[in-house]
């Protein structure tokens, strides 16, 4: 693909905080789920690489049962309550694709953000669910369409990774992103 001159799009897997080598042990994954990690799996110079696109949930989650600790542990139910997004919708739609298993959510955690941008170097942030901060930006296509409260998270999200959020979800159809990008 280099010699032909074609672009790579290069997906990991999984969260950072899930990697062998970076995680809390044993509640980690069989790899190292960091950029450098997926890099080497795929016999991909870190020279290479043009960008790299951390992708963060406004609430972590991870699979329900003993799956590892997750600070701030709160329910579907709060995140209801503070989005105004229908209980049932959510816990529908939060489930583990294998195992079908309603998943656990947390408060966004601010230190994971830190460590993450520090061990992956991003140039850039998608943020992805921020309807979950308000259903209001369900409506949003335009990055001042989103609610108050939601550009202060993705201002202090920007203020302590260092790096741009330049890709925002706001629902879950695909095309609701709003693309700041300017590459």
């Amino acid at each position: 693909a280099y010699v032909n001159g074609s672009r790579i799009l290069l997906e990991g897997t999984q969260g950072t905080s899930l990697s062998m080598h970076h995680g809390p042990y044993p509640f980690v994954t069989s790899r190292d789920t960091t950029v450098a990690g997926c890099l080497a799996d795929a016999g991909i110079a870190p020279g290479r690489v043009r960008r790299v696109i951390m992708v963060c949930r406004t609430y972590p989650i991870r699979v329900g049962g003993p799956s590892g600790p997750m600070d701030g542990l709160i329910d579907w139910e709060t995140v209801g309550v503070r989005s105004g997004i229908a209980l049932e919708e959510l816990t529908s739609r939060e489930r583990t694709t294998t195992t079908n298993r309603e998943r656990r959510v947390a408060e966004f955690d601010w230190v994971q953000l830190s460590r993450s941008a520090l061990l992956n170097g991003p140039t850039d942030i998608a943020l992805t669910f921020v309807d979950y901060l308000g259903v209001g930006n369900r409506h949003a296509h335009r990055f001042e369409q989103l609610t108050k409260q939601t550009l202060r998270f993705i201002e202090e999200v920007e203020r302590v990774s260092g790096v741009p959020v330049t890709m925002i979800s706001t629902s879950f159809d695909w095309r609701n992103v709003i693309d700041r990008r300017s590459w």
